[in-house]
């Protein structure tokens, strides 16, 4: 029996943001034991080819789709509620002042090569991120020392009170914990997690898992998985339809009716706790000018490109966060008009035509398609809009070197106000790769990010989001929905909407 599975963001607890639940299981209509019994082997198809398997270091959503499976954190979101719940630890306290935090560890948990997990694995881990200054030592901003008390017990004390703290290190798997004698030069290629796959082959076409018998936890029934690149979403629904592959996330948004009606296919949606954005390079004229970037802001018509990006599986946005979710602020400055933002840039003292390069990749189509529209509306602005259509390594690699002048992508897997914002718009921060810079947003994200008064930290966010809007660090589009799709009779699958995909239950169809 074919179902559309719509779902919705859940309530929040006092540390994790609201709108952001991790999913309920979804009923695919098959509630017997399918391919338990028998394994097989599961192909999922996705849009992008992962960069590397550095949890540490890729910030490509393509390589957490393949180390969703293969590695672990201390945490993890929970499933229904979005509190964060045991993983490779047990249980954990935090002391009177704050300051302290104490883990209890899992001792039944081997790694991929053997090694036996405990607390100088995580103490290792952390110390990397922090040590090498990798993509996520900003989440650790107020961690002053990450000890092993026992192989058992690992403490983490901080400087200041840190409500996000779980949220930080469990978010997601770039938090992951590699063991301390891994080869780092590696792990660009390689994987040693603890999860319930583990890395076996990797090509031009595809990335191999196979089920890993000493998992912790109830081991897979798979005898093991492919991660399939299809880049163009029409490829996918063939490949899904015709028995190729059992799951994809590359759905054309613009089919999404036509598929819920259709026999071939289960469709899920689920509201999504991720933004699409443009960013312009702060480093380079005239995008270095405020008032350039507001015009540019205030001749976009975001309802438009929501529309043509992602039809009815979206919705505008002009902050990040998602509309129902409790961090959200109802803040829309810019209304399109572009005989205003024509006086913008002629009190810049700007002389138009202006060309600016956008860069996007063909690897997530709506960047393309999204790209499009802006060049449309921008044109009368006298903005010439040069789209640079990049394979997603490309994009990556010249987003890394400021080899922009501007760039359109989202955030995904956002859990707390801290994801949103910190990293991305602190001066200096790891994913601040556009070069904004502005101490009075600073001074807010620093007093948000250890603020315990829920009511006192909403308060500091909604004012660093308004400072970050009004400045254009990001322009924000929209909020996505989560669109999925897998072979009818698939059972054990979770849709989320941080876009975690998680598949060590699912049991193929009999």
């Amino acid at each position: 029996m074919r179902r559309r599975t719509v779902l919705s963001s859940l309530a929040a607890t006092p540390i994790v943001a609201a709108g952001c639940s991790t999913g309920d299981g979804v009923d695919t209509g098959d509630t017997g034991q399918g391919g338990g019994e028998g394994g097989g082997e599961f192909v999922a198809a996705i849009s992008a080819q992962p960069d590397q398997f550095d949890p540490h270091k890729t910030t490509a959503y393509a390589s957490f789709q393949v180390l969703e499976n293969v590695y672990d954190t201390l945490v993890v979101p929970g499933a229904e509620d979005q509190v964060m719940q045991p993983s490779l630890a047990t249980d954990w306290t935090t002391s009177e002042d704050g300051l302290t935090w104490t883990f209890t560890l899992r001792d039944d948990v081997t790694f991929h090569d053997g090694s036996t997990f405990d607390a100088d694995d995580v103490v290792f881990s952390y110390d990397r991120i922090i040590d090498q200054q990798l993509s996520n030592a900003y989440r650790f901003a107020t961690v002053t020392d990450v000890r092993a008390q026992d192989p058992r017990t690992v403490v983490i004390t901080v400087s200041e009170p840190t409500p996000a703290l779980l949220a930080q290190i469990g978010g997601f798997k770039g938090m992951a914990i590699l063991p301390s004698g891994v080869d780092e030069a590696s792990l660009t290629t390689q994987a040693v997690g603890t999860g319930p796959f583990r890395l076996e082959s990797t090509s031009a076409s595809e990335v191999s898992l196979s089920r890993f018998d000493d998992y912790w936890g109830e081991a897979s029934t798979l005898d093991g998985m492919t991660f399939r690149f299809l880049t163009e979403p029409a490829a996918a629904m063939t490949a899904l339809t015709s028995g190729q592959v059992q799951w994809t996330d590359n759905v054309p948004t613009q089919d999404v009716s036509d598929l819920a009606e259709d026999d071939q296919v289960e469709l899920g949606q689920v509201a999504s706790v991720d933004y699409w954005y443009l960013a312009m390079n702060h480093a380079k004229a005239p995008f270095d000018n405020r008032d350039v970037r507001r015009a540019i802001a205030t001749a976009v018509d975001r309802s438009a490109v929501t529309e043509a990006a992602r039809f009815d599986a979206a919705r505008p946005n002009q902050t990040a966060i998602p509309e129902d979710s409790y961090w959200h602020h109802d803040y829309a400055p810019f209304s399109t008009d572009v005989d205003e933002a024509k006086r913008l840039l002629e009190g810049a003292g700007v002389t138009t035509p202006i060309t600016m390069g956008l860069m996007v990749t063909s690897e997530y189509p709506e960047t393309v398609t999204a790209a499009q529209v802006l060049a449309s509306q921008l044109e009368p602005l006298g903005v010439q809009v040069e789209i640079q259509t990049e394979d997603f390594a490309t994009w990556l690699d010249r987003q890394g070197r400021g080899d922009f002048d501007a760039f359109m992508l989202g955030w995904l897997g956002n859990i707390d106000p801290f994801d949103y914002y910190d990293g991305q718009h602190r001066t200096g921060g790891s994913n601040n790769f556009h070069g904004y810079s502005s101490p009075v947003t600073d001074d807010l994200l620093n007093r948000a990010a250890v603020a315990t008064d829920r009511e006192e930290r909403k308060d500091l966010y909604d004012q660093a989001a308004e400072q970050i809007v009004d400045d254009v660090s990001y322009l924000y589009l929209y909020n996505p929905d989560v669109v999925q799709a897998w072979t009818p009779g698939l059972t054990g699958y979770t849709i989320r909407p941080d876009k975690a995909v998680n598949f060590e239950e699912v049991e193929l169809p009999s």
